[in-house]
This record gives C-alpha cells, structure tokens and sequence, in this order.
C-alpha cells in the first residue's frame, strides 16, 4: 500500500467494492431466493472458505482448488446478475453492457470479470492493468480501456452503484422467490 497513490487505492477499493456487490450481497440473495436460509449459509460458507484457503499458495496446494472451483460455480449465477443490474443501474449502461461484453473473459476470475467489467462500463472509469496482488505484481486485462482512469470520488459513485444493485437484486429475488412460493399453492 505505501508504493500505491491515492488513485491506484482508489482503484483498488472500486474492483473491491464491484465484486463483494457480487459476492457478498446478489450472491448471497440469489441463493437465498433458490433454497432459502440454508442456501443462503451454504452461499457464504462456500465463499468464506475460497477467501481463507482458494489460494495457489504452498500451504493450500492440496485442497484450495476444491474450494476455489465450488466458488466459481456457486458464484456463478450472482455474478450475472450483478453485472445485469449494474449496467441496468449504472450511469452508463450501454458502455457497461460493452465492456462486459469485450472485457470479462478475459479476466481470471470467471465471476468476478463480468462484475468488474460491467461496473468499470457503468462508472465509465477503467479498472484491471497492472497491481500488487498478495505481496506480488501482477499485470491483469484493462477493463473498459475507453474508460477514464479511476480517481478517489469514484469510490462513492462505486459505493452508490452497489447499493442500488443490492437493493434490485433484493426485489428481484423477493418477487422470484414469491412467484416460486406461489406455484406451490
């Protein structure tokens, strides 16, 4: 972090935001909607598990691709609708479907890519080159390379946009888990 200005940080807390939008919120929603409590629970714990041991690291070698794999497949319903919605909800939602669309397979993370993406496209901002990623240097995709770079007030537009793609997500999996309960009936 003391190598980082004030606008890589604010990158940084913009990827972050955009995918803990996915990953702790609509995730978790989604699943929530699909199998109620317990799928909810089941939602975190698969992604709590991936954020302690889903690292290529010695100590996890063995068994962290397991966890790591599970949450990209859990995630992966989450992630789509999150970048659904932050394009639907997002300052410009042409550029975030575009940028979704050209930028998120090429991202690592089969989830985290379209979340990014869509959000880098909805904030017109560009997110993703080079960054320090667990004490080492990576070189990741530009996201929305039209995009201005990011900047510290981005953090609140990113911040704004996430609160509304959580509360989308809140009624789309409420009227989809009622439209559910009722073919029940």
């Amino acid at each position: 972090p003391q190598a980082l200005d004030a606008d890589q940080v604010a990158r940084a807390v913009v990827e972050s935001v955009a995918e803990n939008t996915s990953d702790a919120v609509v995730g978790a929603l989604v699943w929530g909607a699909a199998a109620g409590v317990p799928g909810l629970l089941g939602f975190r714990a698969v992604n709590t598990l991936d954020a302690m041991v889903g690292h290529r690291s010695p100590r996890h070698r063995r068994y962290g691709w397991a966890s790591a794999r599970l949450d990209d497949l859990a995630g992966w319903p989450g992630a789509r609708l999150t970048a659904v919605l932050a394009a639907a909800a997002g300052d410009d939602p042409r550029g975030a479907l575009r940028s979704w669309r050209a930028d998120a397979e090429r991202h690592p993370s089969p989830n985290a890519g379209p979340v990014e993406a869509s959000f880098a496209g909805a904030l017109g901002v560009r997110l993703g080159g080079t960054l320090s990623y667990a004490g080492r240097v990576e070189h990741r995709p530009v996201l929305n390379g039209a995009g201005r770079p990011v900047a510290v007030p981005d953090i609140e537009r990113a911040v704004r946009l996430s609160r509304r793609v959580g509360l989308l997500a809140l009624g789309v999996c409420a009227a989809a888990r009622l439209l559910a309960a009722g073919g029940r009936s």
